[in-house]
């Protein structure tokens, strides 16, 4: 099977991934990147209107190849740098800003304050006396919120953490270790998370789960999704530690989607997996005595009933192994469940998706954020304004 446009671009990613960097054989119109398979090189040409590779790839497909797509992002982080010289806090600030100590809104500007993450207004309540500053989910902080949100969002594209600190390194000339990555993922996944956990999606009628293989440490577990077949919303993604599929792990899905959702499908769709057949009975029966379940059941669909096969499951399968391919597997449990949790908030709310006509399954679901420009920035925002 040829790969999709989508797993073009991962690709793309992965090369640059690799500490690959495009040379540079004219300026802004010709490029040349290293074979992945040979010694060999490969020239990328911009034209009028058009991408030309002289990769099999292209010259046999006619389609931005995975060379274009690294030159591409690569060409994209070089304009990134020259629009952002110095790294100053640009978040608006909202009408609603309230004090942290009192919650009062009665409050005056108290001149400026400057550390390393930028400039900050200060402000100074008149009903408690107290200054401070606008937390936006970056508040004590030492690096400025915009390399912040770049990382995040090169992570969960299937850029490795090692390929993130060399591009902020060659780019933006700032020093990151990868800890200090990894904490600022963990940070802001659980800010997310926690918002978004209370948000309820107008999901479907019709949920597709499926489980697949998850390399952690060197050892494999499984990875367990339930999507909205209309909406593509990501309704639930956990890891089970183990090998075992039994009924108790399969139900752990459907426990959170009834949680999260509110409602019932009329509809699952599944593999053959046996555990399903009992675990979509014990949480979607409706009389117990006479084990009669309100949600219709369907296993080992042909594929090609487009109507009701796990074609889109699939998809979203074949996204994550190859960020997972790029990231050389997981390393432990804990920061595995990090990456999932995180990788279904970037689905759900950041990624555009093709067959959503550009949208967001958060936004086909109902859940629409407003999260224009910089997305990551926005939505660490309005995790931290609702904060419980």
């Amino acid at each position: 099977m040829y790969p999709t446009t989508e797993n073009r671009k991962v690709r793309g990613y992965s090369i640059l991934a690799k500490g690959v960097t495009p040379i540079v054989l004219e300026k802004d119109r010709k490029y040349k990147i290293p074979s992945q398979s040979d010694n060999g090189y490969y020239i990328i040409t911009k034209g009028y209107k058009i991408w030309t590779c002289t990769c099999p790839d292209y010259q046999y497909r006619n389609v931005e190849c995975k060379h274009i797509n690294a030159v591409k992002f690569w060409l994209k982080l070089k304009d990134k740098l020259k629009d952002e010289t110095t790294f100053t806090t640009d978040i608006e600030i909202s009408n609603e800003i309230k004090c942290p100590y009192c919650s009062s809104t009665n409050f005056v500007k108290e001149g400026m304050r400057k550390n390393k993450s930028g400039i900050k207004q200060r402000y100074k309540c008149k009903d408690c006396k107290k200054k401070f500053t606008e937390d936006r989910g970056f508040k004590k902080m030492h690096n400025d919120p915009k390399i912040i949100t770049l990382s995040l969002d090169l992570y969960f594209k299937g850029v490795s953490q090692n390929a993130i600190t060399e591009h902020l390194r060659q780019f933006y000339d700032v020093s990151i270790s990868q800890p200090t990555i990894h904490r600022w993922i963990a940070k802001y996944t659980k800010i997310i998370s926690n918002y978004v956990r209370t948000l309820t999606p107008d999901v479907s009628g019709m949920w597709a789960v499926d489980e697949m293989a998850l390399k952690c440490k060197g050892e494999w577990n499984w990875l367990w999704n339930l999507i909205d077949t209309e909406s593509r919303f990501l309704i639930s993604s956990m890891i089970s530690e183990g090998k075992t599929r039994d009924v108790d792990t399969a139900r752990r899905p459907f426990k959170e989607a009834k949680k999260l959702t509110k409602k019932k499908p009329d509809i699952i769709v599944s593999d053959g997996l046996q555990a399903y057949k009992k675990a979509v009975k014990k949480e979607f029966q409706a009389n117990k005595k006479y084990g009669i379940s309100r949600t219709l059941h369907i296993r080992e669909i042909a594929i090609t009933d487009e109507e009701r096969n796990n074609n889109k499951i699939e998809r979203l399968h074949g996204t994550m192994r190859q960020r997972n391919k790029v990231q050389r597997g997981l390393k432990e449990i804990l920061p595995s469940r990090i990456f999932v949790e995180g990788f279904k908030n970037y689905y759900n709310f950041i990624r555009p998706h093709q067959a959503l006509d550009g949208k967001t399954p958060a936004e086909v679901a109902g859940i629409n954020l407003n999260l224009d420009g910089n997305k990551w920035m926005n939505i660490i925002k309005e995790s931290i304004e609702n904060k419980k």
